[in-house]
């Protein structure tokens, strides 16, 4: 892996890390909405309008913002009935000519996410709650969630390669010592 590829990959996984593992953390402000609520209404019988739609928001942050790095850790739920059973390269590959499937998705996902924000911040979009809160912030947020997974997607598929360029490259060696002894 050249240079600059590798600065990408190493950036772009630093900064999944630290996003991540912030997203991580967002579990408890989350329950700890959901907790003054259910609290707030059962004993005080005093209800909130904004409480269930918050925590949306937050759970919304905590799976966009985590995604990257959920990548990164191998996380994502795939079929493994084959793909445990693989060598790395043979993993390597299969992630590689997969790569433009997520990666379409991903872009489809980018255009009208573009295209949500746009209009929310052109309208001033707010949710169709009592409470109606501006939905842009989030928006921004999840946006920023998808293009990060995106990169991430990129950053992997460089190691993938790499991953597959490296073991031909060790059985160019294995296959040259061999021819020597």
């Amino acid at each position: 892996m050249n240079r600059v590829i590798k600065g990408y990959v190493n950036g772009i996984t630093t900064t999944s890390t630290v996003v991540g593992k912030f997203a991580m953390y967002l579990i408890f402000p989350m329950i700890g909405i959901l907790m003054f609520e259910t609290i707030s209404r059962t004993i005080f019988n005093h209800p909130w309008i904004w409480s269930v739609e918050m925590a949306q928001f937050v759970m919304a942050a905590y799976y966009t913002l985590g995604g990257a790095y959920t990548l990164l850790l191998d996380g994502h739920v795939r079929m493994d009935l084959f793909y445990a059973k693989w060598s790395p390269k043979n993993k390597a590959l299969a992630d590689v000519l997969t790569f433009s499937i997520v990666i379409f998705y991903l872009v489809l996902l980018l255009v009208g996410g573009f295209m949500s924000l746009n209009y929310s911040i052109k309208y001033n979009q707010k949710s169709y709650s009592s409470w109606a809160p501006t939905v842009t912030p989030i928006k921004i947020i999840m946006l920023f969630g998808i293009v990060l997974m995106a990169l991430q997607v990129i950053a992997e598929f460089f190691k993938d390669l790499a991953k597959i360029r490296d073991a031909k490259n060790k059985g160019a060696v294995q296959d040259a010592k061999k021819e020597t002894v």
